[in-house]
This record gives structure tokens, C-alpha cells and sequence, in this order.
């Protein structure tokens, strides 16, 4: 019997444990589309010119 006590608190653990990484997963899920539509918002929007060329070319 104390078997089958320690079998059910493992699986309830590991059930614990699953749920909560699913969670996780989906926060972080949440998280990357937030910052995608808001960069696409952003993309609209006007942005000073970029130039390629940063540094004068050595001669």
C-alpha cells in the first residue's frame, strides 16, 4: 500500500509539473505575439532613415 501512495504523489507531481510548464509556454507564447504585433504597429509608423554606412572608408 505505502507503494502505491508513493506511485499516486509522484504522478500527481509530475501532472503538477506538466501543467505548470504548459503555462510557461503559453506566457511566453503571449509574450513573443505582444511584442511582434506591437513592433508590426511600430513599423507603420515613421522612423528616421537608417544608412548603411556608419564609419568613413579608410582610402
Amino acid at each position: 500500500m505505502f507503494e502505491y501512495a508513493l506511485h499516486q504523489l509522484r504522478h500527481d507531481d509530475l501532472l503538477r509539473r506538466a501543467e505548470h510548464e504548459r503555462q510557461v509556454q503559453e506566457a511566453l507564447r503571449l509574450r513573443r505575439r505582444a511584442r511582434r504585433e506591437a513592433a508590426a504597429r511600430g513599423a507603420g509608423a515613421e522612423s528616421p532613415p537608417r544608412h548603411r554606412t556608419r564609419f568613413a572608408r579608410a582610402a
